[in-house]
């Protein structure tokens, strides 16, 4: 069951986003902003032994441009605190859509508590400028039903790698 507004409020009262716009609360989730942009300096391995890329820290205000098949990480100015009996789910405003840019997006887990990290790619052959503190994402809860350990992982606490 997606989350509606009402319920949301409710859940928002209890602290479950800081830093949140008024504004951005929508009638199933809310817009999430954009704080930083990263940029990935090395490669990375995923296997038994996990190897996260390096990153650099490439824009924290004004605009940046996102040129043709570039990607960067974004982190959000809003941090979370999702209770055990909820999860999210991060999908892209339509508006990035309209303009080749995809988000690479993930789960958030029941228990998580921090800013999130999302990719962004531009599909597009044009440049795309795009300024911080925008809203480009929308985070959409879910409820989950039945025990829930919670969230214990690396990213625990809003780490962007």
């Amino acid at each position: 069951m997606i989350l509606g507004n009402e319920k949301i409020l409710e859940f928002l009262r209890k602290g479950l986003i800081e830093n949140l716009k008024q504004a951005n609360i929508q009638p199933a989730g809310v817009d999430l902003r954009i704080k930083c942009v990263y940029k990935l300096k090395s490669k990375a391995f995923l296997g038994k032994k996990r190897k996260m890329p390096k990153v650099e820290k490439i824009c924290e205000r004004g605009k940046f441009v996102l040129k043709p098949s570039e990607f960067v990480l974004v982190e959000t100015m809003e941090k979370v605190n999702l209770p055990k009996n909820l999860a999210g789910i991060i999908l892209p405003r339509s508006s990035l859509s309209r303009c080749g840019i995809a988000l690479l997006t993930s789960f958030v887990d029941p228990g998580f508590k921090g800013t999130l990290t999302i990719g962004m790619k531009n599909l597009s052959e044009f440049p795309f400028e795009i300024e911080v503190g925008t809203s480009f994402a929308q985070l959409v809860f879910q409820e989950v039903r039945g025990c829930s350990k919670g969230y214990e992982g690396r990213y625990q606490g809003g780490k962007v790698v």
